[in-house]
């Protein structure tokens, strides 16, 4: 049973742009009972950033950060993550291509970085959202690159955005075994015909199915992350921590 919740900061990224917006954000999430993040890029130098994150006993599991200077400058990208204390090196996702030759240079692309990083000692994850999940033949973009990404690229699986695209959540997991180190947990109700991300226990997502089976195929962090919430963002995540704790943490 899992013991620790993190939080993706993009939930909360407009109290994360100075230093001191940053340490007070932290030691409030801190207080709600997250014990991990996982960064939407700093605005702050890394070694502040991962500085601030310990001060204030947070661990950051992970990044969605700059692909560009994965490609072109890896050595910073390096010494800034071992700055934030991370091994996991993400983007939050790639362009929304809809022919072979972008999917097949994405691919290239993310196996080459992920390749680079293996002798270092880190991981390159992918973050997905709904696109991905458009049919181009007959699969998915997502299904050429659970193919074509090699097993040293982890996906950070989004429960929201795969329910959004249509997609059995449990299934897809289980179709990823081993291959996911991070889970988002996010929420999904639904207003007319439109559905919006919520607050984890206000949507309709089954964490009841959704969370033990994490465990099982091996997902090491649970994350929950908000794009948009319908007031103060803190209340929104003091919420989910307080659900996801109360029914599925130890």
């Amino acid at each position: 049973m899992y013991t620790k919740l993190g939080l993706q900061l993009y939930s909360i990224r407009d109290f994360m742009q100075t230093e001191a917006d940053i340490r007070e954000s932290f030691h409030k999430i801190k207080a709600m009972g997250y014990d991990q993040v996982q960064t939407a890029g700093c605005a702050v130098p890394y070694d502040v950033f991962g500085a601030l994150a310990k001060e204030a006993g947070l661990e950051i599991v992970g990044t969605h950060d700059d692909f560009n200077k994965m490609q072109n400058d890896l050595p910073t990208a390096i010494r800034e993550h071992k700055a934030l204390g991370t091994t996991n090196m993400g983007v939050g996702g790639m362009a929304a291509v809809t022919t072979m030759e972008g999917i097949e240079e994405q691919i290239a692309a993310c196996n080459a970085v992920a390749d680079a990083l293996k002798g270092e000692g880190f991981k390159f994850t992918y973050h997905n959202h709904s696109h991905e999940f458009v049919r181009i033949g007959d699969k998915t973009r997502f299904d050429y690159y659970l193919e074509g990404f090699k097993d040293n690229i982890s996906f950070v699986l989004d429960t929201y955005w795969a329910q959004h695209a249509g997609v059995d959540v449990c299934s897809l997991m289980k179709k990823m075994e081993g291959r996911i180190d991070i889970l988002h947990l996010k929420d999904m109700a639904v207003k007319g015909n439109d559905p919006y991300i919520t607050e984890c226990g206000h949507g309709n997502l089954n964490f009841a199915d959704i969370i033990p089976l994490a465990e099982a195929i091996g997902v090491k962090y649970l994350v929950v992350e908000q794009d948009t919430c319908p007031g103060d963002p803190f209340e929104s995540v003091r919420f989910s921590s307080e659900y996801l704790h109360k029914n599925f943490l130890k």
